[in-house]
């Protein structure tokens, strides 16, 4: 049965150089057609502690070859991430970045998380950075951080739902505003022993099929829009098993955000 889930949610995944490098290629290679859209901003939301501010640390990892930390990430139960900020990355050189962002936001969490109507308005582009988010009011028009005209460049081209595949604790009250949504499942290692040996297990893993057929369900989203990851967390070393889900994660939203943002100027 692991087998056969294999071959129908997925290509077979061997996570060999090869694979990781045709992503790195495709990566490297992509550029807006919408030269209006200076870059596509993907924006992260879910639960505290889900790993927002980790994948995005993989994904600088993955791309500059080297081990990174600009999105400070935290531990414990309560969101590190305070504050809305624009994370680019660096392409082969200083002052040179790739043509897409991360928006990191604070986790969702009753009472103490971010407002949801705070989502909305990052995804409607209205959110400056700077923006100290505030767990027990809204973010508003009067606020010095507030957008007033925001072009396409400073809405949101993809949304992304980072879930723990330990525990699926989600909010439900996002919303998608039209823009594709996808979601990342992190900490898999962690979730399911048979992955923590050896990590191209995830397909082949009935527990991972379970919590993504769960996620699908509860999102709305159809199972080759859900993504299972490990972020680098302890490694002091690249690992290219950990890459390959990363970058294969990452190609999906910017195909996704290439796609919203070429339908907006039709």
């Amino acid at each position: 049965p692991g087998q056969r889930w294999a071959l129908r949610c997925t290509p077979p995944l061997y996570l060999h150089n090869l694979e990781k490098d045709d992503y790195l290629q495709y990566i490297h290679d992509y550029e807006p057609v919408q030269k209006e859209v200076e870059h596509l901003r993907i924006l992260l939301h879910g639960p505290i502690n889900a790993g927002k501010s980790s994948f995005i640390n993989s994904v600088e990892t993955a791309l500059r070859n080297r081990m990174t930390g600009q999105a400070l990430a935290g531990v414990g139960h309560d969101s590190f991430t305070t504050m809305y900020k624009t994370h680019k990355i660096q392409k082969r050189k200083p002052g040179n970045f790739y043509p897409f962002v991360f928006n990191d936001i604070m986790g969702l969490e009753k009472d103490q998380g971010i407002c949801v109507d705070d989502i909305k308005l990052a995804m409607k582009g209205h959110m400056k950075d700077g923006y100290v988010f505030n767990p027990h009011s809204a973010f508003t028009s009067t606020d010095p951080h507030y957008n007033p005209t925001p072009t396409l460049s400073d809405r949101a081209h993809v949304l992304v739902c980072v879930v723990s595949a330990s525990t699926l604790t989600l909010m439900s009250e996002t919303e998608t505003m039209r823009i594709p949504q996808m979601a990342i499942l992190t900490k898999i290692d962690e979730a399911c022993p048979e992955v923590q040996d050896y990590i191209g297990n995830v397909y082949k893993s009935k527990f991972m099929k379970h919590q993504m057929e769960n996620l699908s369900m509860f999102l709305g989203i159809p199972l080759n829009c859900i993504f299972p990851v490990k972020n680098y967390h302890c490694e002091i070393c690249k690992d290219d098993a950990i890459e390959t889900l990363i970058l294969m994660a990452l190609k999906q939203m910017i195909d996704f955000g290439d796609d919203f943002v070429n339908n907006c100027n039709q």
